[in-house]
């Protein structure tokens, strides 16, 4: 999708179009989310500070994200897809690789499907969306993002190589801002240029990521589509509007992040067993926390208490805090078995099950947070 999150911004709000649209950093701490193609005009783009953001472009609007909304559009993009092949792999909110192989005497060759998709979700969703046409993934990847907004570029097999040779370095896969320096001394500022390096030379110098970037500037990837994109992980984090160093105003800000991820997670139908605590503090060193359960669990209240364990081992309270967040990870299917407890009852199990199914249905007639924890109320939460 083209510009994502600003694009959903101007088709609900029409009287933003043609304007430089910013979505996120609302702060002066904050970062910027997504940015539109008015507002990359003046250098400004994903993950830049607002500060910076707004020095590129004064004159930008910045709207806050609304990530509900923007899940709810991008459902409506992968159902599209999803009409034209079952191929389809969504890696993030707004992209997705979809394999079309044996489509063509049904639907027409890969170039007019693109259209196709293109077209309805124009006419249907009201937003334009890029392609890239390819025989493997990486070069389809790439080839999505030369002809944005609202562009096809088509690389035919046995083209791979020569479409990324003259290509900057930086466009690979896995190439980063830590391996940019090393290969800036080996002389390498386009992919072709890795060409020149053997797989032993670069697996020498950079072990497996030299093999994986050996093959990858070659145009080989010899991934399949997976239709079922397992999710990996969901948490939340929150840059503060100033530092942080009372421990009680952490831990309710925490509350407030755990309370939104615990019903994120069994809105999926999902639990995790692997609860983690992301700290970054007023100099901007991060730590992470991790403690691993053996029955996974997506009760807030539960999951707030384990994360509060997790305090004792950052600084927080000794060192100012710029951001805290948490994630739950290792999940499985909400409905798959577990073993109980010897001291809880399966009733017990069951009554806290039906509660917090209950304070959902609450929330999602009256709006997120009509019920929440005692320490929310009357605080600047919702």
């Amino acid at each position: 999708m083209d510009a994502f999150y600003a694009s959903v911004e101007v088709l609900d709000f029409p009287e933003l179009q043609g304007l430089p649209v910013v979505v996120g950093g609302m702060s002066e701490r904050g970062v910027v989310s997504a940015a539109s193609y008015e507002a990359r005009r003046f250098g400004v783009h994903s993950a830049m500070s607002a500060v910076v953001a707004r020095r590129r472009c004064p004159e930008c609007l910045f709207r806050p994200v609304r990530m509900a909304r923007y899940q709810e559009v991008s459902a409506q993009v992968m159902a599209i897809f999803r009409d034209f092949t079952p191929l389809v792999e969504q890696i993030s909110v707004d992209e997705a690789f979809l394999d079309v192989t044996g489509c063509e005497r049904l639907l027409g060759d890969a170039e007019f499907i693109a259209g196709e998709i293109r077209a309805r979700v124009r006419r249907e969703v009201g937003l334009t969306v890029s392609a890239g046409i390819a025989g493997c993934k990486l070069v389809a990847k790439i080839a999505s993002d030369e002809n944005k907004p609202d562009g096809v570029t088509v690389v035919p097999l046995g083209g791979e190589a020569g479409f990324l040779a003259p290509l900057p370095i930086k466009r690979l896969w896995g190439v980063g801002n830590k391996t940019i320096p090393a290969l800036d001394l080996m002389g390498v500022k386009t992919i072709g240029d890795l060409r020149r390096f053997s797989l032993e030379i670069l697996e020498r110098k950079f072990g497996k990521q030299g093999r994986h970037m050996y093959y990858c500037a070659r145009g080989i990837d010899l991934r399949d589509v997976e239709p079922v994109n397992r999710m990996k992980s969901i948490g939340n984090e929150e840059t503060f509007h100033r530092d942080l160093l009372d421990k009680r105003e952490i831990v309710k800000e925490l509350l407030f992040l755990t309370t939104k991820v615990a019903e994120r997670l069994r809105r999926k139908g999902v639990a995790g067993k692997t609860i983690s605590l992301k700290v970054k503090y007023h100099d901007f060193c991060s730590v992470t926390r991790s403690i691993t359960l053996k029955q996974p669990t997506n009760d807030s209240r539960k999951i707030h208490r384990l994360i509060v364990d997790l305090i004792p081992k950052t600084l927080i309270g000794v060192k100012p805090v710029r951001l805290a967040g948490l994630s739950v990870s290792n999940l499985v299917s909400d409905g798959s078995p577990r073993q109980l407890s010897l001291f809880t009852s399966k009733s017990d199990a069951g009554d806290q099950h039906q509660l917090l199914r209950a304070i959902d249905a609450i929330n999602d007639k009256y709006g997120s947070f009509t019920v929440k924890p005692g320490p929310l109320v009357g605080g600047r939460w919702p």
